[in-house]
């Protein structure tokens, strides 16, 4: 299993940024992705989730209202549409999958993609 996250880069505070995730092989099947992000100096950290039948979303507090997660079934794609983003948003985020309710609902995914820097300059 292979997570390929897309769309990083460098914005300033306010704009947007829209992150891909892309699953292969296509024949591969998950409980639920999410994404997650690691600052500098800082552990890595829960930002959003998303159950994969369901479309049922789960955000850490402080993104809601700003990102969105979503995803597209056919493509096997997770997306996290970033608005509103702050200096505090930078990291690098790493999109992650899980193949079983258990580890979708304790956030311990068993599937990890290499991370895509996101920096917010002031």
């Amino acid at each position: 299993v292979q997570l390929q996250a897309s769309g990083g880069g460098l914005v300033q505070a306010g704009e947007s940024l829209k992150l891909s995730c892309a699953a292969s092989p296509r024949t591969f099947t998950t409980y639920g992705m999410g994404w997650f992000r690691q600052a500098p100096g800082k552990e890595r950290e829960f930002v959003a989730r998303i159950d994969w039948r369901l479309g049922s979303t789960m955000y850490t507090d402080s993104v809601k209202g700003r990102f969105t997660i979503s995803r597209d079934n056919a493509k096997n794609t997770v997306y996290l549409q970033m608005n509103s983003v702050k200096p505090e948003d930078t990291a690098v985020y790493y999109c992650a999958a899980a193949s079983n309710r258990a580890l979708y609902a304790s956030k311990n995914m068993n599937y990890w993609g290499k991370g895509t820097q996101v920096t917010v300059s002031s």
